[in-house]
């Protein structure tokens, strides 16, 4: 009997690395492919009979996060396996919390990757190493964890009112305007927040803030 499998991964590039990795084995079939977690929750609603879903966590409209918490209150007979390029604990201590059966790497080769859907859909968690270290530190120790979560950011009154316009979709000139300061500063200020928050785009910076309530 085939296993029943559905990626959702907003990068063209990953996601077809992915269903390569799965293509050199002839029990995987795959159900269909989202580029976010909503894209996801309607293929479902059409496409339920799935097994497995490879997660992304970084994803516009809808992150891995929420989707997996939705498809685990929605659909909980599906196995969801995180597959991401982040280890950082925040991100390992909120799939987890929302329901996530496994958490692998993106650069698991094809083997672990077949082994780990196996693991997970029958019973186990499939998890890289250095994620398993990672989960053990943060099951022991959970409240360390989301204190030192919170107090870590330190944002500014002023980098919290630039990441609050930043998630309108405005323009650093725009920003500049409203807050009556050059585009030059909006742009240090949003260098701050990526340093702060450890993200790299202006998508995860408003995603990890609102997860943070920081906006």
């Amino acid at each position: 009997m085939k296993i029943r499998y559905a990626i959702v991964e907003d990068n063209s590039f990953l996601l077809h690395a992915t269903k390569e990795k799965l293509s050199f084995f002839q029990d995987f079939d795959l159900r269909f492919t989202a580029i976010h977690g909503q894209d996801c929750m309607e293929q479902l609603a059409a496409k339920s009979n799935v097994d497995l879903i490879l997660m992304d966590i970084e994803m516009p409209v809808m992150n891995g996060v929420e989707a997996t918490m939705l498809v685990k209150k929605t659909y909980p007979q599906i196995k969801v396996v995180m597959l991401t390029v982040f280890d950082n604990d925040e991100l390992i201590f909120n799939a987890i919390q929302a329901g996530a059966d496994g958490y692998l790497l993106k650069d698991v080769d094809p083997e672990s990757l077949k082994n780990g859907i196996l693991e997970t859909l029958d019973g186990g968690a499939a998890m890289t190493p250095s994620i398993a270290q990672k989960t053990l530190r943060l099951l022991r120790n959970p409240v360390q964890f989301q204190k030192q979560a919170q107090e870590d950011f330190q944002l500014t009154d002023r980098e919290t009112e630039v990441l609050e316009q930043l998630s309108k979709g405005l323009s650093y000139t725009k920003i500049a305007d409203n807050l009556f300061l050059s585009p030059s500063t909006v742009r240090k200020h949003i260098e701050n927040i990526y340093k702060k928050l450890q993200v790299h785009s202006k998508l995860e910076a408003v995603e990890k803030a609102k997860r943070n309530n920081l906006i």
